[in-house]
């Protein structure tokens, strides 16, 4: 452990040596659990894809899982997309025919940026935020996947969707625990210069297509 990590870990422990561990997470699971009961599972999958939308994100709401390959094909037909990498495990009924998919474990960082875009599942979705989280599972693939093609299109079901970020926190205890990757995505890569011009597809996809599946 490097000297500077230490540093900052002994500050926060002095910080918080007087914060009882037990009252904080019976406060942490009383705080969230109030606002997971507030917020039905309609209204969840509403916020999130108004928050989405929000983040120049594009969203499609279907009513089924049967309808997520022409969704994707749609999604794809926007961006002008035609040749799409599939993250490993993704279910087979979510991939368009019409369009020429990769398989993310034979493809190298050369191939994936020659690529128009990328189709992954995820982990879970935070409606108070508008976020997309990965975590290197079945239909995710690794963080490389989803940083360099031009086009994100991510399904996300309906149950996957939680309140609040501490609930999402919550849900990702696990995978933080096995020392999965985490990525946190909140709409299409974007920054800004000194002068506030935005600019979009710097560090990560210029496109997201959200396709919202149920409720």
């Amino acid at each position: 452990m490097s000297e500077a990590r230490e540093e900052i870990l002994r500050r926060v422990r002095e910080a918080t040596s007087d914060v009882d561990p037990a009252e904080a997470a019976a406060w942490d699971v009383e705080a969230d659990g109030a606002y997971d009961r507030d917020l039905a599972l309609d209204d969840r999958v509403a916020l999130f894809a108004e928050r989405v939308a929000d983040f120049r994100a594009t969203v499609t709401r279907i009513e089924s899982v049967a309808g997520i390959a022409e969704a994707v094909a749609d999604a794809a037909a926007r961006a002008g997309a035609k040749r799409i990498a599939v993250a490993r495990g993704l279910d087979a009924s979510w991939r368009p025919p019409e369009l020429e998919l990769l398989e993310e474990p034979e493809l190298s960082l050369t191939e994936l940026d020659g690529l128009d875009g990328v189709l992954t599942g995820c982990a879970l979705a935070i409606a108070q935020t508008g976020t997309i989280v990965l975590d290197g599972g079945d239909g995710q693939g690794p963080r490389r996947l989803t940083l360099v093609p031009d086009l994100h299109v991510c399904v996300v079901l309906a149950d996957q969707i939680v309140a609040s970020v501490p609930a999402g926190v919550r849900a990702l205890r696990d995978a933080a625990v096995a020392g999965r990757p985490l990525t946190f995505v909140s709409g299409p890569s974007a920054t800004s210069d000194i002068e506030l011009d935005r600019v979009e597809g710097v560090h990560g996809p210029r496109t997201l297509e959200v396709v919202v599946v149920g409720s």
